[in-house]
């Protein structure tokens, strides 16, 4: 098969989360276990870091692979969901893994897959862990994908585990209330491993402390200082103070200097090829996307959009599960709305979250498309406003989608080649 004929293979034939929801999501770790066994439990064969947390897992992997790849160690690192390409989800030193690994991989790997019928995301960490023992990393950063507990990616015996917040999301499968939801992400908690906890409230903290307590895990609050960094959003600061704690209790295992440390915080999307976290799109007029998509993701874009202190305009899509009402609220008051479906299966159509946005008072309008969304919302700006996009990672995904493909550059005017 081609690369392209491998992917198809891949996105048709396993219930994949992003496109169907709680369907795709399996109860237990069997499958990952089965997988890992007939390639031969890759995961053993090199160190890891496991991150779980409602918001700045992905951020917080992406700072620690920024740091231990720019003091010089061979780093793969795991995240989901993709945005653009399949490939950003296993990675190496920053770059993509190959076409050429995921082609022969999927071979391989193909009569497990008709007897074990896994789902797309327990391949695809299958799929990272074969990749980052066949390039014989020195550290491999794992980002859980939902929960904790019963992640496919909970296999793995990590150097140190960390959890970076607790807040409402997929309550339908980790339960609906803080303490229920640490429950679940304490599941990564090892057995006399050492855990990080992040910016974490009073009553999911305690849950994780007798989690930690009950597996003889020491247990290390986040650093709690300003750092310069690229990252844009004080929020980031958070994830920074767990990711150096993190580094702090692997000194001596995988040994960092603090002005490596430093150097890399200043250049972690560089050097990671990081996207789609209050990223600007567009300097002039101001276009920024994030995939904040839950209540606690929104109260942190919302805090970030009024310190601007500029009129602002919104390009939103959602998924068809997300309480909208717990989100409506929280949104900083715009000049104009524009809604978009997001291009999967499980996205709300555009004119249902219309609708609930008028239940509020407030209306906009709806499109068949991103670029008409994108056409009409910058027709509405002014001169030194701002455009927010998101609402979704499948938003941002679109965007970031659109923008390839035209290998563009947005201006006030409209696409610039």
């Amino acid at each position: 098969m081609t690369y392209e004929q491998t992917l198809d293979y891949l996105y048709t034939k396993l219930p994949m989360y992003q496109r169907i929801g709680t369907a795709a999501f399996k109860k237990d770790l069997t499958n990952i276990i089965e997988l890992c066994a007939a390639l031969d439990n890759p995961h053993k064969s090199f160190k890891s870091i496991h991150v779980a947390g409602t918001n700045g897992k992905g951020s917080t992997s992406h700072i620690l692979a920024a740091i231990y790849q720019h003091n010089g160690y061979d780093v793969g690192l795991y995240t989901s969901p993709h945005l653009v390409d399949f490939r950003e989800r296993i990675k190496l030193n920053g770059q993509l893994c190959t076409k050429k690994f995921i082609v022969d991989f999927t071979k391989r790997i193909t009569p497990e897959i008709e007897r074990i019928q896994p789902s797309f995301f327990e391949i695809t960490v299958a799929m990272a862990f074969a990749y980052f023992a066949e390039k014989k990393v020195d550290i491999a950063i794992i980002e859980t994908g939902l929960g904790g507990r019963l992640d496919s990616t909970n296999v793995i015996s990590p150097l140190v585990s960390i959890i970076t917040s607790i807040g409402y999301d997929h309550m339908d499968m980790l339960g609906d209330t803080l303490e229920l939801i640490a429950a679940e992400k304490a599941g990564i908690i090892k057995q006399n491993v050492p855990v990080v906890f992040g910016h974490i409230g009073a009553d999911p903290l305690h849950v994780l402390h007798e989690n930690a307590i009950a597996k003889n895990a020491s247990y290390h609050m986040y650093l709690n200082h300003t750092f310069k960094t690229d990252l844009q959003g004080e929020h980031q600061q958070w994830n920074i103070g767990c990711a150096l704690r993190c580094v702090e209790l692997t000194q001596h295992s995988l040994p960092t200097t603090a002005t490596k440390n430093s150097e890399a915080l200043q250049q972690v999307g560089r050097i990671t090829n990081f996207v789609g976290r209050w990223q600007t799109l567009s300097e002039k007029p101001l276009i920024i996307c994030d995939v904040g998509h839950n209540e606690e993701g929104f109260e942190l874009i919302s805090s970030q959009l009024l310190a601007l202190n500029k009129p602002i305009h919104y390009l939103l899509g959602f998924v068809s599960d997300k309480k909208l009402e717990n989100i409506i609220p929280l949104l900083p008051k715009g000049q104009s709305y524009h809604f978009v479906k997001p291009n999967v299966i499980r996205g709300m159509h555009q004119e249902t979250t219309k609708q609930k946005f008028s239940e509020y008072n407030i209306h906009g309008e709806a499109y068949p498309s991103m670029s008409e969304a994108l056409k009409n919302s910058l027709a509405d700006m002014q001169k030194d406003e701002i455009l927010f996009i998101g609402g979704s990672n499948f938003v941002v995904a679109d965007i970031l989608q659109l923008i390839a493909e035209n290998k563009t550059v947005l201006t006030s005017k409209g696409w610039k080649k």
